[in-house]
């Protein structure tokens, strides 16, 4: 959190409303610790309106109350009011805004707040967020002008004009989307930590502790766990909540490469170095150069590129293919893979020493299927109002009670990233709610999946799970006559994905 304030500086006083979310604009569709990203919001909104302290509150619609979700709060954790109750609840309550040049005899000033906190409010003005349908989300409230002034009618129509800003950038973040989803789960209290990355399952409250310490750090990042699961998403978290967040985030994958040439991706050529080598090119280490570097699908790396990376982990230098000059490197690296790389160390496709190197930070990654069915509905209306926005369908879908128990039921073996196509395909096909038949899920995704055997020697032989994907997989692809990008879509799996399963398989492209 610390790199993150540390690194968008708070401007002076300005008559134009735009700057304020001028340097943090840009953080809205990022995967941003949403807490750093709201408190420097405020902090910027009360620089600008020359205020002492500022509060963002959101309205806990279930409850009918505000709560400050962003507050210069030292004393106290949070502020909870009813609708209604004091300024904010007024504002919140009626829209309109509240201007109080004194608090003395105010009706509408609440004096408990400041009973708690020790804190004296003289002046105070506070305005309505407004979504894009005009209904009230939250309140932009300011207190005490700086120098013992008042809040004038300017100072109103700016904080409006902010205000507007403020609630445009709130929308496009996956706090809006929970916000509204209390609304029809009132059951599930409102819960986010990075913005784009949604579940509160205890899997994945114990991995935001560990990626919000990681991000402070320059320690080597290794994510594991199975396709699907968000492993880039994690990595981006890592970057963007660091104090190299304002460097290149350059994303490699392995899987998507042939071998030869994923050394002279990572490390670049020298003129000359093979035929066809022009001139010079620098690889994404030098690209990146004081950013991080995202090594996708790190157990395809060939055994002798490995030896190059751990030089890179241990010193920060290389040469280039066909070089013998030394190149230097401040970069950060977060590498991910699917792959079990302990039993690779021991087959001897990874070297033992860079395993050790490259896990100073290890993080698993839960399949879909074992973070609980409230984790899988949270996502799943996450994904709605993202279709919703990207095919500009006029009215958000309605997910039914039988398409979310049948989503529920089903396990999704592509996790997150099937669960996003299968959304996607619903809001494009269905006509007001989603229901069971607009899910592009199998038929027998509800009943328990019968063993496969294989009739071998008189006697049936229980077939492995690797074994039935890979005939799973082969068959679909005979399916979609071999057209991988068709066959990845109905598999749930991105294309890469696919590739390195068939390069598995022996099959080539």
């Amino acid at each position: 959190m610390d790199s993150l304030l540390a690194s968008l500086t708070m401007s002076k006083k300005t008559d134009d409303p735009a700057s304020v979310l001028l340097s943090v604009g840009g953080l809205v569709g990022q995967e941003v610790n949403l807490d750093a990203f709201l408190h420097q919001v405020v902090d910027r909104v009360a620089a600008s309106m020359q205020a002492d302290r500022g509060t963002l509150y959101l309205v806990d619609y279930p409850r009918a109350e505000l709560f400050s979700r962003a507050a210069h709060l030292p004393e106290i954790k949070q502020i909870r009011l009813k609708l209604g109750q004091g300024v904010a609840g007024a504002v919140a309550q009626s829209g309109a805004p509240v201007n109080i040049p004194s608090t003395k005899d105010e009706a509408r000033f609440n004096p408990d707040i400041d009973k708690m906190t020790g804190y004296r409010t003289t002046s105070l003005l506070a305005v309505a967020l407004r979504d894009t349908a005009g209904d009230v989300f939250g309140v932009l409230q300011v207190l005490n002008r700086l120098g013992g002034g008042r809040f004038d009618g300017d100072d109103e129509k700016k904080l409006t004009e902010i205000a507007a800003q403020v609630s445009q950038a709130l929308q496009a973040t996956s706090l809006y989307t929970e916000l509204k989803r209390a609304r029809a789960r009132p059951e599930q209290p409102v819960g986010y930590f990075f913005n784009k990355v949604i579940g509160e399952s205890a899997p994945m409250k114990a991995i935001y502790k560990v990626v919000q310490k990681a991000a402070q750090t320059d320690a080597t990042v290794l994510l594991r766990g199975e396709s699907g699961t968000g492993k880039e998403l994690f990595a981006r978290a890592v970057h963007v909540n660091s104090r190299r967040r304002d460097k290149p985030f350059v994303k490699v994958d392995c899987a998507a490469l042939p071998g030869s040439l994923i050394e002279n991706e990572l490390f670049g050529h020298e003129r000359g170095a093979f035929t066809g080598a022009e001139q010079r090119q620098m690889g994404k280490f030098e690209v990146a150069e004081g950013g991080t570097v995202f090594i996708d699908e790190l157990g395809e790396l060939p055994l002798p590129v490995q030896g190059k990376l751990l030089r890179v982990l241990q010193d920060r230098e290389f040469e280039r293919v066909g070089g013998t000059q030394t190149v230097r490197v401040d970069v950060r690296i977060v590498a991910a893979t699917h792959r079990d790389l302990a039993q690779m160390v021991r087959e001897g496709k990874f070297r033992e020493d860079l395993y050790y190197r490259i896990k100073v930070v290890e993080l698993m990654l839960p399949p879909l299927r074992d973070r609980g069915p409230e984790d899988l509905e949270r996502i799943a209306r996450h994904f709605i109002a993202t279709s919703t926005r990207k095919h500009h369908v006029a009215q958000e879908p309605r997910l039914s009670t039988p398409a979310l128990d049948r989503l529920k039921s089903y396990q999704w073996p592509g996790n997150v990233r099937e669960l996003e196509n299968c959304i996607e395909s619903a809001v494009v096909l269905c006509d007001g709610d989603i229901l069971p038949e607009h899910l592009p899920l199998p038929e027998t995704s509800r009943l328990p999946a019968p063993p496969v055997t294989l009739a071998a020697n008189d006697h049936e032989t229980v077939v492995p799970l690797a074994e039935v994907e890979r005939r799973h997989i082969l068959s679909v692809l005979e399916r979609a006559d071999g057209n991988r990008t068709l066959a990845a879509k109905w598999l749930g799996i991105g294309r890469n994905t696919l590739g390195r399963k068939l390069k598995e398989y022996g099959l080539a492209e």
